[in-house]
């Protein structure tokens, strides 16, 4: 049977060819030697005499030892599809001491006039990475793909049918493209290994997609109301749970709706579950997060709640080395994995066990430390999805700290009145000298709304409470709307206060120059900003690089004044009610998380 497929890049999915595979091409033509390697983008590459590709990449390497230690795939070897002349090399490399180590396991020369099939056995239970390179003996020599197969016992091989959860708001252009993806290469292709073992779920909270177009028999789509990513999700969680005598489900995978898919993820993570051992039969299987912009960069495989805070694991590793891919299959602890994808048994979810309504940040991670046990991460599943740091979004200072306190009041118990006010003085500090009022704003009424405990969660429409906080925040505009000039030049030199020990107390002293008169305007990043490039500033435009939009703020010393006495009233407000609020949501909190409460939150 197939373990992983051979995969080449593509116009649409991704097209970073060392995530696939490497060449000596970009070495000859530093040395002015021919091209020697020939990929135009169909799904095969042509070699001329000479010729080597390596395949000990993200999506083309495969992690034997998990292989081994969670499924029961058995006696690895790899079939190819070759025309012409090659040597191959099967080779075994491993992360050892902060090294890559590579042993042959063996070779093998083969000629064939046309195409023809190879089975070339591993014959040993190693470690690390499987995986091999191809030397062409004569030009025009081909290779048509293959795959890493394995031998399991059939009579172990598990039924296996997952539930796509998808929770969109207005994100059409996604949606439709990872739709017909899906449909192309799984729901209508007859020959995938996942054809008859996938139903997709979509809730549409911005009621926009078409559903003629888009749903099918596999394909359920429910308009649903905007009580964000929280509110989706569950409403997927729901329909998969309440119909799946119909649908026969066994998992549920949560993905987000911004994100491109590799099919290829998909048809990995059905393969591992239908040959999972016993002991590994509850785990969750996670997909790491990369870069849509820069595609070989990861921003995380999973995650632990670190004192309190989310800490990304394998954070900004360059999978274009295959180093970093072995130093990526290193297991660590880890807590959860957010829901650009995550698949977990349908089993866990029940009327008494669905995520909280917090609407977005948070409502993963919550559910992920309350159900999850164990989490499989593997090379080559993953999404390319939007980094958080190309995107600023006012609002969100509100649904951060009020989520991270309603998780932390379930998971963390020792954070307390101590942890949070040290918390909030910085951030609030910290924005007040960037003039960002609103956000202070923000920031303080949502410590504010968790304290009132969850019956007033409970309570509130949340449609209405996201408009509020929505029109309550920034909002960037076109440049040709602001009354400021833009100036690119100051936007990429970064005018920051030179740092030294004197500048720095002079800062501190003056609050970054508030005590000071004003000296002029800058134009700092939306996302990167630091308080010395807003020092004794008049007004500062916060430039979003990326949608090509900006805000103004202005600095008013009666505003940093009102602020820094709000954010000391709320110290003394949280040290008397942080605690009592904190052991109301463990003790009345769980009534948010049932099968009733969300049908009459949903309204369906």
């Amino acid at each position: 049977m197939v373990v992983q497929q051979i995969l080449f890049p593509k116009i649409g999915k991704c097209t970073e060819r060392e995530l696939y595979f490497r060449t000596d091409d970009e070495k000859n033509e530093y040395l002015g030697r021919r091209k020697t390697v020939y990929y135009t983008g169909e799904q095969k590459i042509t070699f001329s005499k000479g010729a080597r590709v390596s395949f000990d990449t993200y999506f083309n390497g495969l992690t034997v030892d998990k292989w081994f230690k969670y499924t029961i795939v058995k006696d690895i070897y790899l079939n190819l599809h070759l025309k012409g002349q090659f040597r191959i090399v099967l080779l075994n490399k491993e992360h050892i001491n902060d090294d890559v180590t590579e042993k042959i396991i063996c070779e093998k020369m083969v000629n064939a006039e046309s195409e023809q099939e190879y089975d070339i056995p591993y014959n040993i239970s190693g470690r690390g990475m499987y995986t091999f390179k191809l030397e062409a003996l004569s030009d025009d020599s081909v290779f048509y793909g293959g795959a890493y197969c394995g031998d399991a016992d059939e009579n172990k091989i598990r039924n296996v049918k997952i539930g796509l959860g998808i929770c969109t708001f207005r994100r059409e252009k996604f949606i439709e493209n990872n739709i017909d993806i899906i449909r192309n290469e799984i729901l209508d292709n007859s020959e995938s290994p996942m054809s008859g073992h996938l139903e997709v779920f979509i809730s549409d909270n911005g009621k926009t997609l078409d559903i003629d177009r888009l749903q099918t028999e596999n394909i359920h789509i429910y308009p649903n109301r905007n009580l964000g990513g929280a509110g989706g999700f569950t409403r997927d969680l729901i329909e998969m749970m309440t119909h799946n005598q119909k649908y026969n489900l066994t998992h549920a995978l949560l993905m987000d709706d911004d994100v491109v898919i590799e099919p290829e993820s998909l048809i990995k993570t059905y393969t591992i579950l239908t040959l999972i051992k016993d002991e590994y039969i509850d785990a969750f299987i996670g997909g790491a997060m990369l870069r849509l912009d820069k595609q070989y960069i990861q921003v995380e495989s999973g995650a632990t709640w670190n004192g309190g805070y989310l800490d990304s694991l394998k954070h900004g590793l360059d999978l274009r080395s295959c180093e970093a891919c072995l130093y990526n299959e290193v297991e660590e602890t880890t807590e959860f994995n957010a829901w650009w994808y995550c698949c977990f048994p349908i089993s866990i979810v029940g009327p008494d066990n669905l995520p909280l309504p917090i609407f977005i940040r948070g409502d993963d991670l919550e559910y992920g430390l309350r159900n999850m046990k164990k989490l499989i991460l593997m090379n080559g599943i993953c999404v390319w999805h939007e980094p958080f740091e190309n995107k600023y979004s006012s609002f969100l200072e509100y649904y951060i700290i009020r989520n991270l306190l309603i998780d932390n009041a379930f998971h963390c118990q020792w954070y307390g009145a101590k942890q949070l006010n040290k918390t909030m003085f910085k951030h609030c500090i910290q924005e007040i000298m960037l003039y960002r009022y609103k956000n202070v704003d923000l920031y303080l009424q949502g410590v504010k709304d968790f304290l009132k405990g969850p019956q007033w969660l409970m309570q509130q429409d949340g449609e209405a409470l996201h408009k509020k906080i929505m029109e309550s925040g920034y909002k960037a505009q076109d440049l040709d709307n602001l009354n400021m000039p833009f100036s690119y030049p100051k936007y990429k030199s970064n005018n920051a206060v030179f740092h030294t020990k004197k500048t720095k107390l002079k800062r501190n002293l003056t609050l970054n120059g508030l005590l000071l008169p004003a000296k002029g305007e800058n134009v700092v990043s939306m996302t990167a900003v630091k308080s010395p490039q807003t020092y004794r500033m008049r007004r500062v435009m916060y430039y979003d690089a990326s949608a090509r939009k900006a805000f103004i703020t202005e600095r008013s010393i009666g505003k940093s004044i009102k602020y820094l006495i709000k954010t000391i009233g709320m110290l003394f407000e949280i040290s008397f009610k942080l605690t009592k609020a904190q052991k109301v949501y463990r003790q009345e909190g769980l009534k948010l998380r049932t099968l009733e409460f969300w049908k009459g939150y949903l309204e369906i």
